[in-house]
């Protein structure tokens, strides 16, 4: 797994293209004050070793830079453009599906960008070393 964090004053989305054919009608949304972790999914995630390694690593991750930044909203982004492989659209929705349910449970304010589009994005961050960070689990 590779997730681009970033710490956003202002993160706003609105479906532009649909890339996976079964994916249900996205939706333009706009948040404030928010953690926004751009995930790619890869194969290797779900060997028996790795799955629940790596969404803990996720999450974790997660609620320590939304500490940082003192929110407890995150936004989970598909995006695979960060490496090569990619797992499949099902594996990654089950990996996104089961880290929000683990933030929700300890009262984070999650918010999926819609699964299987590519966004027009706009995003406001601030000029701060922790308000980018790159992390490979």
């Amino acid at each position: 797994m590779r997730v681009l964090f970033w710490y956003c004053d202002r993160i706003q989305w609105t479906p532009a293209m649909k890339t996976v054919e079964d994916a249900p009608e996205g939706q333009a949304n706009t948040v404030q004050k928010v953690v926004a972790a751009f995930v790619h999914v890869e194969p290797r995630d779900f060997d028996e070793e790795r799955r629940s390694k790596v969404e803990t690593k996720l999450v974790k991750n997660c609620k320590w830079l939304a500490s940082k930044w003192k929110t407890r909203h995150i936004v989970l982004h598909s995006f695979t453009h960060l490496g090569e492989d990619k797992a499949t659209p099902e594996q990654a929705r089950e990996l996104f599906d089961s880290a929000k349910a683990r933030l929700e449970k300890v009262d984070y304010t999650v918010t999926e960008t819609p699964f299987g589009y590519f966004l027009d994005i706009e995003m406001k961050a601030p000029g701060h070393p922790l308000a980018r960070i790159y992390k490979e689990f």
